[in-house]
């Protein structure tokens, strides 16, 4: 692989701190990446010298900063592979954007009596705000059940999407364990019955080359947080037909074309969607990260990510009592696991005295844990500049956490 990982890591300063005498080992990657200096680098840049506000003003730093911003709006356009850059739509996240998707879909065209099905293994952020629209509109949420390893059952399917169907709402990529889901060949087979789909690509986008327009999907979303670009900055792409069908989630500057007391009239999208003054420094943040990703290769991130998933299984199955879940071939850099009947809440406080982040919880995702019947789970995301010494010393450091509480 081409990567050059000791290079890459100096762009990351937060990977040499220290948490008392241990170098932080940092393995929570799924909840939030850490930046390089040149995304951190843009943010400081754009507040010393173009702070302004954008689509407005008719000075210098204003025609420069929406320049900018206009400019990313076309890297992410690139970057999901999508057909236009009004297709790209900037909210804070993607819990943001599943919101809006939510509101603004089901207010188009939820009815009393139709259904939105999602699967048994979503995120809450992909469960919450469909309740809620079904509950506005009297609608039901139905749920694609899983198999006991995790996987979807695919043979529900057909029969679950039935003609009371309006949306599929789906996770490309598990958060809790990596499994990535076959969303293609589920897409495909909601179209055939005239059924739109959305993914919430939040875990999907860090670690896959993604292109909306060969999956055919009509929404996709992701947050910049997790690969790399500062939080508060998300994505949600809508097919251009679809968008100009749905009315606006939040009123106020911008999403206007012209306001009147007795009618207001909307803008084109995406500005429709973009109410209020937007969060350019982290837009900005946000492309500059896709740079980052895109210099680095896709697909050479997955390679040296799957090598280092390889690596933590073989060393972990190692220690007795070990059992995973939800961990396939083919998932993404994520491994889920508890150790015999220890509460992964005290083995992840335990780790942390090591210099260990790692996650331990529900992970947003408590009708899952429901599912299996457990309180949660401990979980090891790890990104591309995570390195195999990094494992070893995870390893030998759970050994020690899970000696002092047997």
């Amino acid at each position: 692989m081409s990567l050059n990982i000791d290079a890459l890591r100096r762009q990351f300063p937060i990977l040499s701190r220290k948490i008392g005498k241990h170098t932080l080992v940092y393995l929570d990657n799924a909840a939030t990446t850490q930046k390089p200096e040149r995304v951190l680098q843009i943010e400081t840049d754009y507040y010393r010298s173009i702070n302004s506000n954008i689509h407005r003003g008719v000075y210098h730093i204003s025609q420069d900063a929406t320049a900018r911003f206009e400019a990313a709006r076309e890297k992410v356009r690139q970057f999901l592979g999508a057909a236009e850059a009004r297709e790209i739509i900037f909210t804070r996240g993607t819990t943001e954007s599943v919101n809006l998707l939510a509101h603004s879909f089901s207010q188009a065209f939820l009815k009393p009596g139709d259904e939105i099905l999602i699967s048994g293994m979503e995120h809450h952020s992909n469960i919450v705000p469909w309740q809620m629209a079904c509950e506005r509109h009297q609608a039901k949420l139905k749920v694609l059940p899983l198999h006991p390893d995790g996987n979807l059952q695919l043979d529900a399917l057909d029969a679950m999407l039935s003609p009371r169907t309006r949306l599929l709402a789906l996770t490309h990529i598990s958060n809790v364990c990596g499994i990535v889901n076959p969303v293609k060949e589920i897409i495909a087979r909601a179209k055939a019955k005239g059924i739109p789909v959305f993914l919430d690509g939040a875990q999907a986008a860090p670690h896959l080359k993604v292109d909306v327009q060969d999956l055919d999907c009509d929404f996709y979303a992701f947050s910049g947080h997790k690969m790399y670009a500062p939080m508060g900055i998300g994505i949600l792409y809508g097919k251009a037909t679809q968008l100009e069908t749905m009315p606006p989630w939040q009123g106020g500057g911008e999403m206007i074309a012209e306001v009147r007391f007795d009618q207001t009239t909307y803008n084109e999208i995406p500005y429709k969607f973009e109410a209020g003054t937007p969060a350019v420094a982290q837009v900005l943040g946000l492309a500059e990260a896709i740079d980052f990703l895109m210099e680095c290769g896709m697909d050479e991130i997955h390679q040296r990510e799957q090598m280092l998933l390889e690596y933590a299984r073989k060393e972990l199955r190692k220690i007795p009592g070990i059992r995973f879940y939800g961990d396939h071939p083919g998932n993404a850099s994520v491994l889920s696991f508890l150790v015999g009947e220890i509460h992964p809440y005290d083995l992840g406080t335990l780790l942390d005295h090591f210099g260990i982040a790692i996650r331990t919880g529900h992970h947003c995702a408590q009708p899952l844990m429901d599912f299996w019947e457990i309180p949660g789970t401990m979980r090891m995301s790890l990104a591309f500049y995570n390195t195999t010494q990094e494992i070893d010393i995870f390893a030998t450091s759970l050994r020690k956490a899970i000696a002092m509480l047997q």
